[in-house]
């Protein structure tokens, strides 16, 4: 059976990670509001359903992609239930085709394993370069839901707060594409 802990809006007792701690401090910093959940390892979408219903918001799917070449890389966060297009991905965006970054890319780059990839990357140095991509529909909620750069702890935040207070303070800027009805 899939562990999820009662929610709480405390930061883990015992860090798993150094970008971990970041995000929790970097919430306290900025005095951000959450609710937090436990849990065993959710690397696949169908324990984010689980985690949504104990925290009520829908946890989102957020993918690191690349060019080809590996140097150009967008971190994009949708809603869990729609299917990723490529083609329609690099469409929306004008540039060329994209495909998943590779786990070593992910990991250097976004500082966590694959479940844990998480908007909250961004409070990371290492994460500069990377271009956030934002599917018009997760962020019309009022509510974000995301993991805290594990895939251990899931977080619900104010969306107004992710967009207005974090990704600033993090000095990254976004965009907001339409995904369109068939997922992109």
């Amino acid at each position: 059976m899939f562990y999820i802990s009662e929610p709480t809006n405390a930061a883990p007792a015992v860090y798993r990670t150094e970008n971990q701690k970041k995000v929790y401090q970097a919430l306290r910093e900025l005095k951000i509001p959450y609710e937090r959940v436990d849990t065993d390892a959710a690397v696949e979408m169908e324990a984010c359903l689980a985690i949504d219903e104990k925290l009520g918001v829908s946890i989102v799917k957020t993918l690191l992609l690349c060019n080809r070449q590996q140097t150009q890389f967008y971190l994009f966060i949708t809603c869990g239930e729609k299917s990723f297009s490529s083609r329609d991905f690099s469409a929306a965006l004008g540039i060329s085709r994209v495909s998943f970054a590779p786990a070593e890319k992910l990991e250097q780059i976004m500082g966590s394993k694959i479940g844990g990839t998480s908007v909250l990357g961004a409070l990371l140095g290492t994460s500069r370069g990377v271009q956030i991509i934002f599917d018009r529909d997760t962020v019309r909620e009022e509510w974000f839901g995301c993991s805290d750069t594990t895939a251990y702890s899931f977080l619900k935040i104010k969306t107004d707060d992710l967009l207005k207070r974090i990704l600033p303070y993090a000095e990254h800027s976004y965009q907001i594409i339409s995904a369109g009805t068939g997922g992109i």
